[in-house]
């Protein structure tokens, strides 16, 4: 009995040593252009050393939206076919990466925002802690504290869960929570338990800033004093060159998008002060986010795992160009980043956020759908720094990490719709059969090798995207019989996936 327990553990141990461990890093609603790696004046230095020595995509796609997003990554399979394509709701018919790489003998730990009806605990998760919700106060997701003023929010309760637990209005009693942090303090934890002495872990790290409310720390904040007061017009055109000069855009391809808000000049007196600190605290926001990648890279360092951990991180839509829709919050300038106030960074800081892509969160154009995607795994990427150009989406990842692990992907639900992505780590392409779809709300597109076709109000339009990447030229009145071939193509795909 004694030598059956020691060769199981052995066999454990060899398990272990075979599989690489997973970590997925997924933020909310960041723009195109908003990491140092991808452009950005904001000081990412935990990020772009992933860049740096990984592989970055340009063309990497989301949903355009938070919930249909995260469906999409975690079960392989368009909202459309899980049920999650109009409202947070439990997925169907699909199983999550926890359930699918628990059969590949992983750990599993989710941390973070879910954005649906269900408890990850329960979805194959070893570990899940955060807002099972969409947004929430980062300070107090909750109820109002003693001596604290009234938290902003949309004034709807928001739930939180801690493993089995699920919590109504859940209020933290630390002052010094954010829930940024808090995620990551959890993550922490987990990395230290004794089951990953003997087993692989998958962590899925899903923070939910930078989206709104605005809400960071006051000396990160500060740190970004009257770095936007030279404004729209000027950072974007900063950050549009060092994108050129990176190599990340062709400017050929892709020229910047017709400025869609209003100028800087407009903005006056206590206005324009608002608008600086706007972008004072989303910029804070992503400094936060990524001095806490910084913990997790050092843990796994000193956990000496480093070395045997692929690494992601993504985003999951666009820059958002919305407004909150709070029912509570303090609008005064002082304000501004704490508990009392709800702020967004409206359409004008989205727009800067997306540099140089075509519109916004909630749009199949680019600026809704495409995110910046990083992928670090040491030893395992032939040409570290380099980019990715093709077409890949978040149903990919599944496909990737059942090849990686060798998991077992159940057949009585809905079949994985994505391609493996490891070849792209050794610089050779992906073979991918079918086009790639959008819906949601009044927008949708199909991506068919370098044709994209896309609506917004079921006005149809038609891009070469390998001469437009910033749909600047709508081609569909020279090529009518392909547009018409594609809605036909993107029709059947719809038909087809609501009916799962």
């Amino acid at each position: 009995m004694k030598f059956i327990f020691l060769s199981f553990f052995i066999f454990l141990n060899l398990f272990s040593a075979e599989k690489p461990n997973i970590v997925f890093i997924l933020v909310d609603d960041m723009g195109y252009s908003d990491l140092g790696c991808y452009g950005s004046e904001i000081s990412t230095p935990n990020i772009d050393s992933l860049a740096q020595n990984g592989l970055r995509y340009t063309q990497m796609y989301n949903t355009s939206k938070c919930f249909p997003s995260r469906a999409c990554l975690l079960t392989g399979v368009y909202a459309q076919q899980s049920g999650m394509d109009k409202k947070h709701a439990a997925m169907l018919n699909a199983v999550t990466l926890g359930e699918v790489l628990k059969t590949a003998g992983y750990r599993t730990l989710a941390a973070g925002k879910h954005h649906g009806t269900e408890n990850l605990y329960e979805r194959g998760f070893d570990h899940y802690y955060g807002l099972r919700d969409g947004a929430s106060n980062m300070w107090n997701p909750g109820k109002q504290r003693s001596g604290e003023a009234t938290p902003g929010n949309k004034g709807r309760t928001r739930y939180w869960c801690d493993d089995e637990k699920t919590i109504p209005n859940y209020t933290p009693e630390d002052r010094n929570f954010h829930v940024t942090d808090a995620f990551t303090h959890k993550a922490l934890e987990w990395l230290d338990e004794k089951e990953l002495d003997s087993q692989p872990f998958f962590l899925y790290l899903s923070y939910t800033a930078p989206h709104y409310p605005l809400h960071a720390w006051p000396e990160d904040i500060a740190k970004q004093k009257g770095k936007y007061d030279r404004g729209y017009e000027v950072i974007q055109n900063e950050r549009y060159n060092r994108m050129v000069e990176m190599g990340i855009i062709d400017p050929h391809k892709s020229p910047l998008a017709k400025w869609p808000g209003k100028n800087w000049t407009q903005n006056k007196g206590i206005e324009l002060e608002k608008e600086k600190r706007r972008m004072e605290i989303y910029a804070a926001m992503i400094e936060q986010l990524d001095h806490n990648v910084g913990k997790v890279i050092s843990k796994l360092k000193a956990l000496g795992k480093y070395k045997n951990t692929l690494i992601m991180f993504a985003s999951d839509n666009g820059a958002c160009s919305e407004g909150s829709g709070a029912k509570t919050q303090s609008t005064k300038l002082e304000d501004f980043g704490t508990v009392a106030s709800y702020e967004t960074v409206g359409k004008s800081w989205a727009s800067v956020q997306n540099t140089p892509l075509r519109n916004w969160k909630n749009y199949s154009h680019e600026g809704g759908i495409r995110t910046p995607f990083i992928v670090h795994w040491p030893g395992k990427i032939s040409s570290p720094g380099t980019f990715n150009r093709e077409p890949v989406h978040f149903i990919d990842i599944m496909s990737t990490y059942v090849e990686l692990t060798a998991a077992t992907y159940p057949t009585d639900v809905t079949p994985m719709q994505g391609t493996s992505l490891l070849p792209t780590f050794k610089g050779k392409e992906i073979k991918r059969s079918k086009s790639l779809f959008w819906q949601w709300q009044r927008g949708g597109a199909i991506r068919d090798k370098n044709w994209k076709a896309v609506f917004w109000n079921k006005n149809w339009e038609l891009f070469d995207m390998s001469k437009d990447q910033n749909e600047a030229h709508d081609l569909a009145s020279q090529y009518p019989e392909k547009l018409q071939a594609m809605k036909k193509s993107y029709h059947a795909w719809y038909k087809e996936a609501k009916q799962k």
